[in-house]
């Protein structure tokens, strides 16, 4: 008697560990995912290497607009500044084209906020800063135009706007050096780059003046 009390009871006891663990997977298996935990189909997920990716500086080509004049003011206003007008970089030059203070009062511009705030001013003040590297340089560029050095062809156009990173001066010793004597600016660009990068264009619509004021 006492052996099937026992058989018995062993046996309830297995009919009800065996329903509550049905009855626990039966709850897990209804359970609904939190509308906050669930993801969209248009979410957009970044791994290591996406994340880098949105970091990095791409860089841009310009536009191609020719070899005359303005395709030269153009591809020099973009590597400056990506052609806008009221940029100030953190080393405070000024403009579509970067102009540093001192060469601006040299050309008679002293109110920097009206400069930043004038288009037309800052073409302007191109346009003359153009003429003065050309009158400083008229030597240079007769001398060295067609010969190549540092394995690019010098070119006016080249040595223009070397002049407008370094200064008149800084591509005199460049030049009169054969390359020896090349700088760069905070940013890395240099007196051999520019006049690699901008050569070949037309500036001769430009004429070269002493001491020109806008």
């Amino acid at each position: 008697m006492k052996r099937w009390i026992g058989f018995i009871l062993h046996l309830a006891m297995i009919v009800v560990l065996t329903s509550f663990g049905s009855y626990t997977l039966t709850k897990k298996r209804n359970m609904e995912v939190p509308d906050f935990l669930k993801v969209g189909g248009n979410m957009e997920v970044f791994t290591p290497q996406d994340s880098i990716a949105v970091h990095e500086v791409e860089e841009v080509t310009p536009p191609f607009l020719g070899k005359a004049y303005f395709g030269f003011k153009e591809a020099l206003a973009f590597k400056e500044s990506q052609g806008k007008y009221h940029v100030v970089n953190t080393l405070g030059y000024l403009g579509k084209y970067q102009f540093g203070g001192s060469t601006l009062s040299l050309m008679g511009v002293y109110d920097i906020e009206s400069f930043l705030d004038d288009p037309m001013l800052q073409e302007k003040a191109f346009d003359t800063n153009i003429s003065r590297n050309k009158w400083i340089l008229r030597r240079d560029i007769k001398r060295f135009k067609g010969k190549r050095i540092g394995g690019a062809v010098v070119t006016e156009s080249g040595i223009l706007a070397a002049a407008h990173l370094a200064g008149a001066g800084n591509v005199k010793k460049y030049l009169r050096s054969y390359g020896q004597n090349d700088v760069a600016d905070a940013f890395g660009s240099s007196i051999s780059y520019y006049i690699k990068k901008f050569s070949g264009y037309d500036v001769s619509i430009i004429p070269q003046k002493k001491n020109p004021k806008i």
